[in-house]
């Protein structure tokens, strides 16, 4: 059974926190006592609701995150009204603040979309089980639609059979250390003590096609979930594309406008590393390097794509020229600037948005270059070779001029 949710704010939590405390009225070894509850604030979305306010800088190696910098600019739903209204909240970010008291805990789970976590203990201490992805079958029942719920609760198993084949990894987490835990790593988490910690959700290229896994996984669930009313359904892929949304946090449609804008990002930052380089060494740099593996990650994601409904064109074009004019995409663009700039200890190199980063494609003949349209998966793959060529990064194809 699920934890219960309860809808408060901020202050009321920690006056109840404080209050409960101060009171001495729990059993730190339950979770339950003398009719109070421990309360656990999770999923708090503080840099989201304090944007000028900066209490921390994420950590070096945890910069390259295109989740939250895409966020911070897009809305993860191309139609969000289509959606309920408290994904305005809950899709807005994935960087959260949590706070609970000794005794508190968070049920058995892999992260969202299978995306890297890192959680820093702000203070309190914490205990973490996890298990590792070559054993999910495991914590599975033989349909492997439900996963155990409390790794500490009586496990039925009739239900859960191979539960005690499990082979776990535990460690403690204290005050001012952070915990990384990879994708498609299940764990258990619980407070030894009263904590607060800053927890991020992200991806990047090397682990985006743990998204794409679990939403073509997630997909052909939703798919058979719903198979018996294929027949009078008007707009079938759409209803399924919609549940898709709801249960996992994004669909097709979602993750491929993402992929697109986040991969003409990448390629306005080449074009500018191109442009402004004196040396004809420049795509061996670590910054070009890395975009160039991004780029490439893309291209294999957008390759695996192209045998899905995305193959055909559902109302989904974007063209590079039209996005460069969005004051998101610009923003999107100085912020990917910064965070490589930062990650390769440079200086960005990016000041008069608006003016550089058109001028670095209408100067270089971009357009002329290459087919700017996207619409599908296929074409993405295009343009990633294109670019890549035009910038003589790949051998240009058979018939081009050199």
């Amino acid at each position: 059974m699920d934890q219960k949710r309860l809808d408060m704010s901020v202050a009321e939590f920690i006056d109840q926190w404080l209050k409960l405390s101060s009171e001495e009225l729990y059993d730190h070894s339950a979770t339950e006592c003398k009719d109070k509850v421990l309360l656990y604030l999770k999923d708090w979305h503080f840099v989201k609701e304090f944007p000028e306010y900066t209490a921390y800088t994420t950590p070096l190696y945890f910069r390259d995150d295109w989740l939250n910098m895409y966020l911070d600019h897009y809305h993860m739903h191309e139609n969000p009204d289509e959606y309920k209204k408290r994904d305005d909240v809950s899709c807005s970010d994935y960087r959260f603040v949590y706070m609970g008291a000794k005794g508190t805990w968070t049920p058995f789970h892999a992260d969202v979309f299978r995306s890297y976590s890192w959680s820093a203990n702000v203070c309190g201490k914490k205990r973490w089980y996890f298990l590792s992805p070559e054993q999910r079958h495991l914590v599975f029942d033989r349909n492997m639609k439900n996963s155990v719920y409390d790794i500490f609760a009586e496990v039925n198993e009739t239900i859960f059979p191979n539960f005690k084949k499990t082979i776990w990894l535990e460690c403690t987490q204290d005050q001012n250390e952070i915990i990384f835990v990879p994708s498609g790593w299940y764990h258990q988490v619980h407070n030894l003590e009263d904590t607060i910690s800053i927890n991020h959700n992200w991806f990047n290229a090397y682990n985006v096609s743990w998204v794409w896994d679990l939403l073509l996984r997630d997909y052909k669930e939703a798919t058979e979930y719903i198979e018996d009313i294929k027949d009078i359904c008007d707009d079938f892929e759409g209803l399924c594309q919609r549940n898709l949304a709801a249960n996992t946090g994004m669909n097709f449609y979602d993750f491929f406008n993402f992929m697109v804008r986040f991969s003409f990002a990448n390629i306005v930052q080449l074009c500018h590393l191109a442009r402004s380089s004196v040396f004809d060494e420049w795509c061996s740099s670590s910054k070009a390097q890395h975009l160039i593996f991004n780029l490439e990650s893309t291209k294999d994601i957008a390759t695996k794509m192209k045998n899905t409904c995305l193959s055909e064109n559902h109302n989904i074009s974007l063209d590079i020229r039209s996005v460069l004019e969005e004051t998101a995409f610009l923003e999107l663009c100085f912020q990917v600037e910064r965070t490589y700039a930062f990650i390769h200890d440079q200086c960005p190199l990016i000041n008069d948005k608006e003016k550089i980063l058109m001028g670095d494609l209408v100067d270089m003949g971009f357009c002329k270059l290459v087919s700017t349209v996207v619409c599908n998966p296929e074409d993405l793959v295009i343009l990633v070779d294109d670019i890549l060529q035009s910038l003589r990064i790949l051998p240009q194809k058979k018939g081009q001029n050199g």
